[in-house]
Parts: C-alpha cells; sequence; structure tokens
C-alpha cells in the first residue's frame, strides 16, 4: 500500500471513539448536578451554569461557571463547575486551558473517573499518547455504572494510543477486547470505528490481508446506520483499499459512492447551519427589543442622575487640584535631591580628575628624569645600570597605562557603554593568561605565583570584564608585597550555582578601616600602610562594578603586616 493513500486512512483514526460517550455520561451528570442546584437553591451561579452545560451552550457556560467560582467557596459545587469549565473548553478544542482547570478538581469529586477520562481524551488529541494511557489505566476496570463509562471506549482509546507508539501487540489486544463487547451489544456506530482502528492497525505492519476484511466490514455496517459522516469514511477507505489492489473499476464506484455521501454531508451542514441563522436572528430580535426598553430606562436615569454627576463633577475638580498641588511639591523634592545627587557626582568628577592628574603629572615627571639619567648612562656604557632604568621606566610606563585603561573603562562604566556578553569561561586558563601577563613585574620583585585552580571549573561571566578584574587585583597585590613574596589563585566550588576565587598575598596587608573604606561605594581615595604610598582606589571600584555586573560579590579579608585576601564569587557554568 502506498504512504499516500496509508496516512490517509490513518487521518480518521480516533476522533469518532472520543466522542462517542460523551452524552450518555453528561447525562448522569447532569442528574446530580440538578439535584445540587436545587440543595444550593441561593448558588445563582451555579443552576445557570448547569442549565447552559445540558444545553450545551459552552461560552454561557464559561462565564456562569466562573462567576460562581469568584464568590462562592462551596467546595462540592466548586468542583462540578471546574468540570462544567474543563468540558466546555475541550469542546471549543482548547485542549491545554481544560486541562489545567481538571487538574484544579479534588479527587473526593463524586465523578472523578469522568475527570480522568476527559484528561485522557485531551491528552490524545494532544499526541500525548502516554499520558492518554496512563489516565485511562486509572478506569480501565471501573465498575461503577453511576459514572455512565463504557469500558469497550476505553479500551478503545488505550488501543488506539498504543496504536500511535507503534506498540502494535498491546494495541491489538485492547481493540480487540472492545471489538468482543461492542460485537455482543451489537452497537454498529461504535462497531464500524472499532473496525477501523483495527483495520488501520494491520495496515501499518503492512498485513494488507489481513486489514482488508476489517475495511470491508466497517463499511457493511455504515449501511445500517444513519451516519453521513461514517458513510462517506468507510466508502472513502473502500476507494483507496480497491485502488491499492489496482482495481480502478471498483475503486471509482466507492469513489462516487464517497463523493455522494459527502454531498449530503454538506447539505445536511447547510441545514444545521440555516437552522442555526434562524435561531441567531430570533435572538437578534429580542435583543433589539430589549435594547430599546434600555435606551428608554436610560434616558430616565440621566435625567435622574445629572444632578449626581454635577456634584461628582466638582469634587474631581477639587480633587485635581490637591493632586495636581501634591505632584508639585513631589516633583520639586525630587529636583532638589537630583541637583544633590549631581553636587555629589561632580564633586567626586572633580576629585577623580585632580587624582588622577597628579598620578600622571608624578609618572610622566619620573619617565623625564628616568630618561635623563638613561642618556647619561649611555654616554658611561654601564650596562647594568641601563637595564634598571630601563626596567624603571617600563613599570612606570605600565603604571600610567594600567591607570588610563582604568579610567577608560571607569566612564564606559559610568555612560553605560560597555558591552557584557556572558559565556562560559575557563577559570585557570584565564589565571594562566594573567600571570604570564604579569610575569616580568613577579620576577623583577622575586614573587612566588601559584595556580591552585582546579582544572574542571569554569564560570559564566564576561571575559573581558573578569581579565580586567584579575589584572587590577593581581596588580595590586605585587605593588604592596614585599621581594620574595607570595601570590596563591585558588578555587572553592560553594554550591551548584556558585564559585569563589580567592587571591591571597603575603603583602603589607592593611587595616579594619581601610578595608572599611576601599569596600565603601564612590570611595576613590585609598591607603595601604603608609602614607607614602597611594593610590586613586579607581581600579578597586572598577572591579566592584564590574563583579556585580557578573552577578558576582566581592570581600577583604587582611591583617596589617599578615597580608591580604580578596574573596570574589561567581556564577558557575551550568
Amino acid at each position: 500500500m502506498s504512504k499516500t493513500n496509508f496516512f490517509f486512512l490513518l487521518f480518521f483514526l480516533y476522533s469518532c471513539c472520543v466522542l462517542s460517550n460523551n452524552q450518555s455520561v453528561n447525562y448522569l451528570l447532569n442528574i446530580e448536578s440538578k439535584k445540587q442546584a436545587k440543595i444550593f437553591k441561593n448558588e445563582i451561579f451555579f443552576k445557570n451554569a448547569q442549565y447552559y452545560f445540558e444545553a450545551n451552550n459552552w461560552d454561557s457556560t464559561l462565564v456562569h461557571s466562573m462567576k460562581h467560582l469568584t464568590v462562592s467557596k462551596n467546595k462540592e459545587l466548586n468542583d462540578y463547575c471546574h468540570y462544567f469549565r474543563g468540558f466546555s473548553l475541550s469542546r471549543k478544542k482548547l485542549f491545554k486551558e481544560a486541562r489545567a482547570e481538571l487538574t484544579l478538581i479534588s479527587k473526593n469529586f463524586l465523578f472523578y473517573p469522568l475527570v480522568n477520562k476527559l484528561l485522557g481524551e485531551i491528552s490524545l488529541e494532544l499526541k500525548e499518547f502516554h499520558k492518554a494511557i496512563e489516565y485511562f489505566n486509572k478506569i480501565e476496570n471501573l465498575t461503577d455504572n453511576k459514572q455512565g463509562i463504557r469500558t469497550s471506549i476505553i479500551y478503545q482509546n488505550i488501543g488506539v494510543s498504543y496504536l500511535h507508539l507503534n506498540q502494535f501487540k498491546k494495541a491489538e489486544d485492547y481493540l480487540f477486547k472492545s471489538k468482543a463487547i461492542e460485537e455482543k451489544e451489537a452497537n454498529n456506530s461504535i462497531l464500524i470505528k472499532i473496525y477501523m482502528n483495527i483495520a488501520n492497525l494491520y495496515y501499518l505492519q503492512y498485513k494488507d490481508d489481513l486489514a482488508i476484511p476489517y475495511f470491508e466490514k466497517s463499511y457493511e455496517l455504515s449501511k445500517k446506520v444513519n451516519d453521513y459522516n461514517k458513510k462517506w469514511e468507510t466508502s472513502l477507505n473502500m476507494a483507496v483499499v480497491e485502488e491499492n489492489r489496482n482495481n480502478y473499476k471498483k475503486a471509482l464506484v466507492y469513489r462516487k459512492e464517497s463523493e455522494q455521501w459527502q454531498d449530503s454531508l454538506n447539505n445536511q451542514n447547510k441545514i444545521w447551519a440555516v437552522a442555526d441563522f434562524e435561531k441567531k436572528f430570533a435572538v437578534a430580535q429580542k435583543q433589539k427589543q430589549i435594547k430599546v426598553l434600555e435606551v428608554e430606562n436610560k434616558l430616565k436615569n440621566t435625567q435622574r442622575n445629572a444632578l449626581f454627576f454635577s456634584a461628582i463633577g466638582l469634587l474631581l475638580i477639587l480633587t485635581g487640584g490637591v493632586y495636581l498641588y501634591a505632584q508639585k511639591v513631589r516633583n520639586s523634592k525630587i529636583i532638589l535631591r537630583q541637583k544633590n545627587k549631581l553636587d555629589e557626582l561632580n564633586a567626586t568628577k572633580d576629585q577623580l580628575f585632580s587624582i588622577v592628574s597628579h598620578d600622571l603629572r608624578s609618572s610622566v615627571n619620573a619617565l623625564k628624569t628616568s630618561n635623563s639619567k638613561l642618556s647619561a648612562t649611555l654616554e658611561t656604557k654601564n650596562y647594568d645600570e641601563l637595564n634598571h632604568l630601563i626596567v624603571q621606566n617600563s613599570g612606570i610606563a605600565n603604571g600610567a597605562y594600567s591607570l588610563l585603561d582604568n579610567l577608560l573603562h571607569w566612564a564606559l562604566l559610568q555612560t553605560k557603554q560597555l558591552y557584557f556578553h556572558k559565556e562560559s569561561i575557563h577559570l585557570y586558563s584565564v589565571i594562566q593568561q594573567i600571570e604570564y601577563n604579569y610575569k616580568p613585574l613577579l620576577l623583577d620583585k622575586a614573587i612566588t605565583f601559584e595556580n591552585q585552580v582546579s582544572k574542571n571549573i569554569f564560570l559564566f561571566v564576561d571575559l573581558d570584564s573578569l581579565k580586567i578584574v584579575f589584572r587590577n587585583l593581581l596588580d595590586n597585590a605585587i605593588k604592596f608585597s614585599k621581594e620574595n613574596g607570595e601570590i596563591t589563585f585558588s578555587a572553592n566550588e560553594i554550591d551548584a550555582d556558585f564559585c569563589q576565587v580567592i587571591i591571597q598575598d603575603t603583602g603589607i596587608g592593611m587595616s579594619k578601616n581601610t578595608i572599611d573604606e576601599l569596600l565603601h561605594e564612590g570611595e576613590l581615595l585609598a591607603k595601604k600602610g603608609n602614607s607614602e604610598i597611594i593610590g586613586t582606589g579607581l581600579g578597586l571600584q572598577l572591579c566592584k562594578q564590574m563583579i556585580k555586573k557578573n552577578s558576582g560579590t566581592f570581600e577583604i579579608e587582611s591583617e596589617l603586616n599578615k597580608g591580604t585576601k580578596m574573596i570574589l564569587s561567581f556564577p558557575k557554568t551550568k
């Protein structure tokens, strides 16, 4: 059999069996819900919801059941309303919303097996076949006739689910169970669908000799029912079967028959559409009469309420005046706060420019002095002194460059122009690269550097900003360490989400007051150990802001003459 024709047959696989038993099920539920409406006479919205549900008016059911759920605390009636809403939404093909509504029903609900049945049917519609089987299995062996559930239809739905999962043996078992029950009861309408499903089961396995007799059976049974849709389906299936047998003459006969039934079905739909139009026309006429009465009532209400609205208008004008005055006062306070903040920022800017200018002037002056010595040394050809001065010049230039680099990144951060792109970063490799960049400074002071970070740690951060943070902190550690000191990078995995990075040195350390100054937001001037070693504090402020941008934290532990420990935390790559 061709794939095109096969999938055409499979199109009709389970749609009818999902709907075949709902009328009898709801009949029993409607009887019980009517009793509840009589017992709780004051629950008007529930009574209306029950009435519209029984009348298959799904939109009105949804409106009145929601009104009941909004105002009522009666759990028993609320379960009925959730079922009304779930069923109505499923009829309107809003399957996900229907499932959400049904899950709100308590398991003590009298008709809870119907909830599982409807959830199974919704899962079938959503092609979630494993879930459908799970729900149907819960009611597979149900013997409570009060529920009105046909066991054969549950078997058929389970069989169809297994068929879609290509579990053919299980599908065959359940479909034949359903077939055995319906053949005893001689329910032709359901048997047609069962035979079609069994035929498709065998066609899916390319067992044409087993499939075709069931298509023929469903066709013969369709002659005994007054369902144009089933007559059309079965005759169309026979046409496809004969086409695959290369018996085109018979196929043409079946094809013509199916087209006739389709025309009859379309005519029937047209009749229903005309009847529906006539019903809507009658409703529209009634609504027009109601609107005329509403207009008359509005005119009377307008005359009666004119004085009332005039009073309301005056009150609103008065309230508006008070509100505008309050807004003016509030805006004045905001402007004053903004002015104070601007003054504070300008003072910080002036302080920063003063410090940076002083540092740059000192660096340039030192470079100038050193160059003079370098020229003199060149004349004397004192190569040891020459080498010392070159190293010294390099250090001065690196310091000035670092200051300008920090100033640039600080300015970009303040104006929100710095681009951040978070990605998975191998921490060990980044630290190795930073060590390589600072190797000359480390060797100059004979400082031992250790990278104790595990090679299995990956951080989820912006690479460029992480390098800026590590460079600044390593530069500070080198600057404030004595000769033959030690600097260590290590890491601790705090939990599944964050990792600590610890930068520890054996330098001059700092007091608690200095630590508090450094951690204070916006502090630009920081001192270390003695008053001769002064920095702008800009690099550390830049570090704090970039750590924050990367969703991290920053802490300092230190004592005078006992070294410093910088503790950073960053999110790990998940």
